[in-house]
């Protein structure tokens, strides 16, 4: 066969023109190339198949990991499922992994809680509170316990069952409240009822509930005034409510604006309303005479029910009144029921803008007082809750507004922040003076232990999610643990230049400092903010709709 043929007869197979004169051939073509698609196809979803199921077994084998992991947690030092009072509950999330900085942080500020408490428990078990370098007990608040009710909630929250478990024995067989004490309506209202209640919308006990009701039931003379503004101090056991001298019979702002959390509260878990009209009494009188600025002195006349000439402040003895305009709006769940609280609280902001001034050369933001006409460029550490309460407020205004108040929130918590950080032991005085050209220095030395700037740091971390507030809450925690850490408890600092030390535990650094650092470390669905509302005491409240159902029906969502 000549080569010229041979070639043409090898090629022809290739030659479309073949295919399409014999069509036989060509179907059969088609054929031949369906049944090699359908075998790759075929091949491809299985291999598919087979990488997911792969897949699917792995993702199984790191969940069960993390299960065995989270036990083995329980059972050591964390307690992410605990059962307290037959009640299980859980504190985080599976379905995202956490951070393991945020993970090992949060156990040492459990192990603090626990270094703190256990010294309680052992030298002054039953008292108000422990005096870590003399091994004594101290009775601040009459002999109720103070510190032992501030901390069922933070026990509860951090898993520290068998503390919990001893500490509600205590109440059921030992805390008496029929004292000849004078105590203060405030304190014993945000410390005592505020934890208890804490501890009965945690755990579901109605033992707590009930002693709720007690020490309530002792309160409520101090709202008898014609006025109805009430009192700051009552007998506990024979009533007879008074103000203190030094007030010149005047009630403080902070005290009697910082109570209907609280009994509001009561009056929804007992169904007695008697307690909530109280409260909210208060707020009717004072809107009738509600500046424009929203500003109010720190002392009120129980008796005529108007302001007395005195100081304007968002530090001691005003502070925590603007925080509960807030927190009641949220309490309500932000109804109709409520808005009167948010459209005072908006006045109220209105007036601290005014209030508002920056340092040089720093620029440190900062609020000042107002003596009359005049303001003074002092910012007390109390007045750092103020940068936490209006972020949370933000998200009530329109989007403008909500922006500016967040980024002033912003502002003032990089202050106090610095309140900590310029001190030789980075722990923060009590209060600050800011000077043209000088920034800030130290007033008031001595550092108690307080929480308020740890506190904006936690709504700061939870509403923005920026991690740089959990870095600064760790350098505070850090130096407390430096600087006020001894072998049994906790204690302040007389002077933070110097780092000589006080001697006293206060009950609210287990109550809020160690509660809201916890917090920080802690995924946003331990203690959500969209059903629980903390009192100023750090105490958790559910939040309940007003006229509605409750958004929770008890214990820590999931």
């Amino acid at each position: 066969m000549p080569k010229s043929i041979s070639s043409f007869s090898r090629c022809r197979n290739i030659n479309p023109l073949y295919y399409l004169k014999q069509p036989k051939r060509l179907a059969l073509l088609f054929l031949l190339a369906f049944v090699c698609l359908t075998f790759f196809n075929w091949d491809r979803q299985t291999l598919v198949r087979d990488h997911e199921d792969e897949i699917t077994k792995l993702n199984e084998e790191v969940l069960k990991l993390q299960n065995r992991l989270d036990d083995s947690n329980n059972k050591g030092a964390s307690g992410a499922k605990m059962e307290v009072s037959g009640i299980n509950r859980y504190h985080k999330t599976k379905e995202v992994p956490e951070d393991p900085i945020s993970i090992q942080r949060r156990e040492k500020v459990k192990s603090a809680m626990r270094h703190a408490w256990s010294s309680y428990e052992k030298y002054a078990w039953g008292h108000d509170e422990l005096q870590p370098q003399t091994k004594t007990g101290v009775d601040s608040f009459g002999g109720l316990g103070a510190t032992l009710i501030d901390s069922l909630d933070t026990l509860y929250i951090m898993g520290l069952d068998e503390e919990f478990q001893r500490a509600r024995e205590w109440v059921a067989n030992t805390l008496d409240f029929n004292k000849n004490y004078d105590a203060s309506v405030f304190e014993t209202t945000i410390r005592v009822v505020g934890g208890l209640l804490s501890a009965y919308d945690l755990s579901s006990d109605k033992l707590f509930l009930g002693k709720a009701k007690d020490i309530a039931d002792r309160l409520l003379p101090a709202w008898d005034t014609p006025s109805g503004i009430p009192y700051n101090i009552i007998n506990l056991a024979h009533g007879n409510p008074r103000n203190p001298g030094w007030t010149g019979g005047n009630s403080i702002l902070a005290d009697f604006g910082s109570e209907q959390l609280e009994f509001i509260a009561l009056s929804q878990r007992t169904g007695d309303p008697k307690y909530q009209k109280k409260v909210e009494n208060v707020i009717v009188q004072l809107d009738k005479t509600f500046p424009a600025d929203g500003l109010l002195p720190i002392f009120i006349n129980p008796h005529k029910g108007t302001s007395s000439y005195s100081a304007i402040t968002f530090g001691a003895m005003g502070d925590s009144f603007y925080e509960y305009l807030l927190k009641v709006w949220i309490q309500g769940n932000r109804t109709a029921a409520v808005n009167h609280y948010r459209e005072m609280w908006e006045t109220s902001m209105k007036g601290l803008l005014t209030l508002v001034r920056r340092s040089t050369p720093s620029s440190f933001t900062y609020i000042c007082e107002k003596n009359g006409d005049s303001l003074r460029d002092k910012m007390d550490e109390l007045a750092c809750f103020v940068p936490g309460m209006i972020a949370l407020g933000s998200s009530g205004y329109g989007l403008e507004d909500s922006q500016r108040f967040l980024s002033l929130a912003e502002e003032l918590a990089w202050t106090c922040y610095n309140f900590y950080q310029l001190t030789p032991t980075k722990l923060a005085g009590e209060n600050y003076y800011f000077n043209a050209g000088q920034d800030m220095s130290v007033g008031t030395s001595w550092n108690i232990l307080r929480p308020e700037t740890v506190e904006s740091l936690f709504y700061l971390w939870r509403l923005t999610g920026n991690k740089t507030y959990q870095d600064w809450g760790w350098n505070i925690f850090e130096a407390f643990e430096k600087n006020s850490r001894v072998e049994w408890g906790y204690v302040g600092l007389k002077n933070v230049n110097t780092g000589v030390q006080d001697n006293m535990m206060q009950s609210y650094f287990l109550a809020e400092t160690f509660k809201y650092l916890y917090l920080l470390f802690s995924p946003p669905s331990v203690v959500p903010l969209d059903e629980w509302v903390f009192n100023t005491e750090a105490h958790p409240l559910r939040i309940v709709t007003r006229g509605g159902q409750s958004s929770s029906k008890g214990g820590i969502k999931d």
